[in-house]
């Protein structure tokens, strides 16, 4: 099962009524990455802007389409130390950044809505830091709007289109924030 099957798409169609156009080119944005370099350089980019402390991004893709590896570099960037790894199995990881709290999500084994509430992940939802998912349709009646959604299509083993959208007006901000 891959997770074009149950994921919104990822390009509005159209302008939405009652939105400008130049407001409804800022809820999208597309990027095509080239290999791992363009990842970590977007990964610094976004890491460099203060708004991110406080944001809830959600990772897309297929199996192996690199959100993990966007997830460590952009912890990495944001001044992680030690050993990133997947929250696969344990279904949160969190980290520490210089005056940043982290918290890295996987759902993508979540099955039990009783889980959120006694993880404490509605305590971590409603507390200040960076909050990372991947996988997050498996949660989405549980969790807020992403202000960043990111959507990686692996398009050969080294090239990614990326898309991202904003769902917050602090996601559009973010997203108006970063350059081409």
């Amino acid at each position: 099962m891959t997770a074009a099957q149950h994921t919104p798409p990822i390009v509005e169609s159209g302008v939405r009524p009652g939105a400008s156009a130049a407001s409804a080119s800022l809820q999208s944005r597309q990027w095509l990455w080239h290999g791992e370099q363009d990842t970590e350089r977007f990964a610094q980019q976004l890491a460099a802007l203060p708004a991110l402390a406080n944001a809830y991004v959600t990772l897309h893709g297929d199996l192996g389409a690199g959100k993990t590896t966007l997830v460590r570099h952009l912890l990495r960037a944001l001044g992680v130390q030690g050993r990133i790894k997947s929250p696969t199995y344990a279904v949160v990881e969190p980290h520490e950044a210089p005056g940043l709290a982290i918290w890295h999500f996987d759902f993508y084994r979540f099955d039990d809505p009783r889980e959120w509430e006694d993880a404490g992940f509605r305590d971590i939802f409603s507390s200040p830091g960076l909050k990372l998912a991947e996988w997050p349709e498996k949660a989405a009646a549980l969790t807020p709007p992403a202000d960043i959604a990111i959507h990686i299509e692996a398009i050969d083993e080294a090239q990614r289109r990326v898309t991202l959208m904003a769902q917050t007006e602090p996601g559009r901000l973010l997203l108006a924030a970063l350059k081409p």
